[in-house]
């Protein structure tokens, strides 16, 4: 075991689009367990979006990082050391560890990774924390249909991907929205979507009219902005929407919001933000189900990947800038 532990610190808040000046990395002493807690040493970083908001010192559903603290995220690896007795040395985890090789969290706030249906580094991804929000918001919000439309936004990401599946899986018909061709043909070949709408292509108003012409009954949204105000003006009566992230808010000085409201209140549509950690009774339901999918081979997924910790600033940067396929992770030396 080392004698030191590597981390990466939140140094400045940015001031404007972030950059990696607004981290550190730093080295420290190797933790300790206290009674009830778990030292674990992990093997890979998930990079997620919600991280650009827990830059700034404003308030949302959760705390902002301390300037000098340890940077959020979830980690997955394997205890090297135990002081609670769900947990021993040589268990596969997944936690809210944070940037940084070595971390300690009581037991509660840990959970185990069934290796034996899934790799450790899916149990940040397809079977952790964004899988599990793909599942509440489109099984437990959107309630999908056999026979249903589906349109899931940002499709091609670790999110969107698992939700679009999820709807193949129920008999939907998926309809995906991504920026690229190469994203689209990913989400078309790769995770079996029935379409996907390029929505930077200037025609994209024509394509989506075209796709979806018996209108959409689920919409999963991850973007917010333009995109979503365009599918709004697709929706079938009774649609259901459900509201997982903004991601055209990030960085923008002048975010739109939604300009149509009207087709929400003539179509009685029911329109829903959430965010997963409210619902910790799922996550085992879901995860089960997920790794099940997995293991079954019917749910599929990418992985984006980093090499060293120390590059996990880079990473996230890439993430916000749509450079990311599938699952953005960072491997931790």
């Amino acid at each position: 075991m080392a004698e030191t532990n590597l981390k990466v610190v939140l140094a400045s808040r940015p001031d404007g689009k972030p950059s990696t000046a607004n981290f550190r990395v730093e080295t420290g002493p190797l933790p300790e367990p206290a009674d009830g807690e778990v030292l674990v040493r992990n093997q890979w970083l998930s990079i997620d979006p919600y991280m650009r908001g827990r830059m700034m010192d404003i308030r949302t559903y959760a705390e902002p990082v301390a300037l000098g603290d340890v940077m959020v995220g979830d980690t997955a690896g394997l205890v090297v050391a135990s002081r609670h007795a769900g947990f021993a040395v040589g268990d596969a985890v997944a936690g809210p560890l944070g940037w940084q090789r070595y971390g300690t969290l009581p037991g509660h706030a840990l959970r185990h990774v069934d290796t034996s249906r899934v790799p450790l580094s899916a149990g940040l991804g397809v079977a952790g924390m964004p899988g599990v929000t793909a599942w509440v918001g489109l099984m437990d919000l959107c309630a999908p249909q056999a026979g249903e439309t589906v349109v899931v936004t940002a499709a091609s990401g670790g999110v969107g991907g698992v939700a679009g599946q999820l709807a193949r899986i129920a008999g939907c018909r998926v309809v995906g929205v991504a920026g690229g061709p190469d994203k689209c043909r990913h989400v078309v070949e790769d995770l079996g979507f029935h379409a996907c709408l390029d929505y930077r292509a200037e025609d994209f108003r024509q394509q989506l009219k075209a796709a979806l012409p018996q209108g959409i009954d689920c919409i999963f949204d991850n973007v917010g902005g333009p995109v979503l105000d365009a599918l709004i003006g697709r929706l079938k009566p009774f649609a259901r929407v459900a509201l997982c992230g903004a991601i055209s808010e990030v960085d923008n000085p002048s975010p739109t919001g939604l300009r149509r409201l009207l087709p929400l209140i003539v179509n009685r549509v029911k329109l829903q933000g959430f965010i997963v950690g409210d619902h910790p009774a799922r996550w085992p339901v879901a995860i089960d189900a997920l790794s099940g999918h997995v293991a079954a081979g019917r749910l599929h997924y990418r992985e984006t990947i980093a090499d060293g910790l120390e590059n996990a600033p880079q990473a996230l940067l890439d993430l916000l800038a749509g450079r990311s396929l599938g699952k953005q992770l960072v491997r931790i030396a």
